[in-house]
């Protein structure tokens, strides 16, 4: 439990261990290019740069078009395999059992690895493909295949609901070890993340910056002068003292050293409560919350 951990005592290297025993490291990179344009966005260089600053989780997707890069980087990296932690999501067109196991395969062959660390269901929506629920039980099944064939150590799903979860929970084998979806002080749902830790399912967290509009607000940039830190920096230690798992997307080399450099501060609960006050509902991404 990240909860569990001392604020001050955590690093970039502090773990917290899932609901089937793996252990996952509480911070990471997200390598989410919206341009999916690799002329923009490098995977590789960006995965590089994290991983030489200490980084131990990298985030990609199939949707994201980044897996070829994170995984050339990882495996030239130096850094031995069993050290980092590499996270994979399904992509939403490939619901449904044999289309999910061929999709696996898919996402290995573009890593060049053995296996991956986290393989989530990447959105609930199955795109027309017949009744949702019957198709996401099929999915889940190949999921479970999956972790059981020991080329992924933990499945999960991301931005799936409490409705979602609640039919998961209703019919699965091996419960979600994690749920990733957007969370960060302008979009936090208790209650989700509460329904989350009943479970023992822990939380990624992505757009944990908000795609930047929190930036300039006054509350943030306040607690930043207050901590001497930037305020994406004050944001992302708020993710990290909530318990939530960060994965921050960035491009540049000074901004992957700078978001993880949130780790010799701690926000006391006074600075907590006035970045829970920002809090608004609205989404900076997918918004599952309509989605049968």
């Amino acid at each position: 439990c990240v909860l569990c951990v001392p604020p001050m005592s955590k690093t970039l290297q502090t773990r917290v261990r899932l609901n089937n025993g793996v252990e996952m490291p509480i911070f990471g990179l997200g390598t989410a290019d919206e341009t999916h344009s690799s002329q923009q966005y490098d995977a590789y260089q960006a995965t590089r740069w994290a991983l030489d600053a200490g980084y131990r989780l990298i985030d990609t997707a199939s949707m994201y078009g980044t897996e070829t890069g994170v995984g050339r980087a990882v495996r030239e990296s130096g850094i031995p395999r069993e050290e980092i932690f590499v996270t994979t999501k399904l992509h939403p067109s490939d619901h449904g059992y044999r289309e999910c196991l061929a999709a696996f395969d898919k996402s290995l062959r573009a890593l060049g690895l053995e296996y991956v660390d986290l393989y989530l269901v990447h959105w609930p929506g199955c795109f027309g493909k017949g009744d949702p629920a019957k198709v996401r039980a099929l999915t889940w099944r190949a999921m479970e295949e999956i972790a059981a064939s020991g080329r992924c150590r933990a499945i999960g799903v991301s931005n799936y609901t409490e409705r979602h979860l609640d039919e998961l929970l209703a019919s699965c084998r091996v419960r979600p070890a994690v749920n990733q979806f957007e969370a960060s002080p302008l979009c936090y749902s208790r209650r989700l993340i509460a329904a989350c830790a009943r479970q023992g399912i822990a939380v990624n967290a992505y757009c944990p910056l908000a795609r930047a509009t929190l930036m300039c607000d006054p509350t943030v940039t306040a607690l930043a002068r207050k901590h001497s830190k930037t305020p994406a920096q004050v944001l992302l230690r708020w993710s990290v003292d909530k318990g939530l798992v960060p994965v921050p997307k960035t491009s540049t080399q000074a901004r992957v050293r700078e978001n993880a450099d949130v780790f010799d501060f701690a926000l006391s609960p006074q600075d907590i409560t006035a970045l829970d006050g920002l809090h608004r509902g609205v989404h900076c991404d997918w918004d599952p919350t309509d989605v049968p």
